[in-house]
């Protein structure tokens, strides 16, 4: 889904920078723009030739401000009180997709705005089918027909140690693939890239707190133990998906076959292949119009292009009114055949004998007072020390990490019996899942 949402995001800044003068004759800004109108639908679907259960993504256009919720971590603010995602997700609606041989294949509404086929499903090459959409309000809505292009396997996904067009060393990640049916010629790239993550600063024990009350008069009220941790939080898994249009043609050139394109590079310094690395990369092949579409999108995603005097031209939706009527509909619905294959590598396979990637966040030792003065005295004095290891325990910003050690914290201006850490540096769930993928191998 976060593929679809960062599609979203960029027909999204296609709609404002039209309002800015560019001109996109399928979109009306006007209609947009104008409160009384209901935002454009947005449907966004990737059908695949795998049998697997399909899904259509139906959201809202919105001119809100997207805040993304994972871009800068606050060590000293809680978590779940950070903006949240502000896509209008549109719940509802009926969806179904038609074959041209009979069949007929409904939708059942998951979370909110995300359609789960009833059962899972392949497309079959040489059949054509239709998605068709009833809102909530009654609206229908049709895509072109769609139809798997073409088939080609992945033979080879691998990874070497090389340099970046800016000179980064770094690990590139590489594909090879044939084709087997069909005349696959426009091919698209996703992938799901899960990393290790080993906490630097973790202990067996914790902190618990109990019966705290902050405005207890002379002092706080509390119980602080230190106890053998029961949740396991030193090894964790973060499993995030490709977010970039990554894209390929080989239409006019004489070989068929794909090989060495690159799909991925990271930087020897990203923390993401610090312990153990693995992707899964999944190759489409698409249709013409729809590696169109996403070129067009592409060049909106990049920087240097956002204030570029030339005129990007009309964006084609594939999603119409069934009734023929003029209505702004956004996203694309797309037929692809794919082919998956996953690597593992670890970073001592490229960097022998190098320091890992550091870690990316500071994770430094201090030491804290245990308590503070009463929120409700009446006279408060000036306190010069920071919050108070039951304070930070309370909103879940430090992890236990020994008993206070003067050489571990020697600046630390008011030091109490403890030494402790950012949480995120002691407990790995903060950036991932602490239990290991089905998937995962060692070696």
């Amino acid at each position: 889904m976060k593929f679809l949402k960062t599609t979203y995001r960029i027909i999204l800044g296609i709609i404002l920078l039209t309002s800015l003068g560019a001109c996109l004759d399928e979109l009306d800004i006007q209609t947009l723009g104008n409160e009384e109108q209901e935002p454009a639908l947005v449907v966004e679907a990737v059908l695949t030739d795998e049998f697997i259960t399909q899904k259509v993504y139906l959201s809202r256009s919105s001119f809100r401000l997207d805040l993304e919720t994972d871009t800068v971590y606050n060590p000293y603010i809680p978590l779940g009180s950070r903006p949240v995602d502000s896509v209008d997700m549109e719940g509802g609606a009926t969806v179904r997709v038609l074959g041209d041989n009979g069949v007929e294949l409904n939708f059942t509404e998951g979370d909110e705005g995300i359609y789960l086929s009833n059962q899972p499903f392949a497309l079959e090459m040489g059949v054509g089918y239709t998605l068709e959409i009833e809102t909530s309000n009654g609206l229908e809505y049709v895509s072109d027909p769609l139809s798997i292009q073409g088939k080609s396997e992945l033979t080879n996904v691998y990874a070497e140690k090389a340099v970046s067009d800016n000179g980064a060393e770094g690990v590139a990640i590489y594909v090879d693939s044939e084709p087997t049916q069909g005349n696959p010629q426009f091919y698209r790239y996703t992938f799901e890239e899960t990393y290790k993550i080993v906490s630097p600063d973790w202990s067996s024990r914790e902190f618990v707190l109990t019966n705290y009350d902050p405005c207890a008069l002379p002092v706080p009220t509390y119980d602080l133990q230190v106890v053998e941790k029961e949740v396991e939080n030193r090894v964790c898994y973060n499993t995030v998906p490709s977010t970039s249009i990554e894209q390929l043609s080989t239409a006019g050139s004489p070989e068929s076959h794909i090989s060495k394109h690159m799909v991925r590079f990271i930087g020897k310094d990203n923390f993401i292949i610090s312990e153990r690395y693995s992707i899964l990369v999944q190759q489409q092949v698409q249709s013409a119009d729809a590696y169109s579409f996403y070129e067009t999108l592409n060049s909106f995603s990049q920087s240097d292009n956002i204030f570029s005097q030339i005129q990007p031209g009309a964006i084609y939706a594939n999603v119409r009114r069934k009734d023929g009527t003029n209505e702004n509909v956004l996203g694309y619905v797309d037929a692809v055949g794919v082919s998956d294959m996953r690597l593992f590598f670890n970073f001592d396979d490229f960097f022998p004998e190098e320091e890992l990637p550091l870690f990316p966040f500071d994770c430094n030792f201090t030491s804290i007072p245990e308590s503070h003065p009463s929120y409700c005295a009446q006279f408060p004095e000036p306190n010069p020390c920071p919050e108070s290891v039951i304070e930070r325990v309370n909103i879940g910003t430090i992890s236990y990490y020994s008993p206070y050690d003067e050489d571990l914290a020697p600046n630390a201006t008011c030091p109490g019996p403890y030494i402790v850490v950012p949480r995120i540096c002691g407990d790995c769930t903060l950036l991932g899942d602490n239990v290991e993928p089905d998937f995962w191998v060692e070696e």
